[in-house]
């Protein structure tokens, strides 16, 4: 009975906790090194700021009421990335998938966000 329960939620979270291996130590790369080379913008200041904001999206995705935003935040974060990649003519399928899948996260989750009223 009580697999019943924790397998559906277990898999409805795993898409989630798979994006956010990826956005949690980036953030906390951009908080904790900001003087790293090769970035497009080398203010240690905006990269702080960045990690602080990609904490907050963090945040806003985890919690069910903020999701939409924390979503949005997101994935608009990684299209500015992958963006960049095209400018730069770095490899930017990787960059296009996490935004997929981050919205795909949000979708397993609640998908009533999803669906006109």
């Amino acid at each position: 009975m009580r697999t019943k329960k924790i397998l559906p939620t277990f898999l409805t979270w795993l898409p989630s906790v798979i994006i956010l291996l990826f956005f949690i130590p980036n953030a906390l790369g951009k908080i904790l090194h900001p003087n790293q080379t090769g970035k497009i913008i080398a203010n240690s200041a905006v990269l702080i700021m960045t990690g602080i904001f990609l904490l907050i999206a963090i945040a806003l995705f985890l919690y069910k009421k903020t999701m939409l935003i924390g979503t949005s935040f997101l994935a608009i974060y990684m299209t500015f990335i992958v963006c960049i990649h095209m400018y730069k003519g770095k490899p930017y399928e990787i960059a296009i998938l996490i935004v997929t899948a981050t919205i795909f996260a949000a979708y397993i989750r609640k998908p009533s966000l999803f669906h006109e009223k």
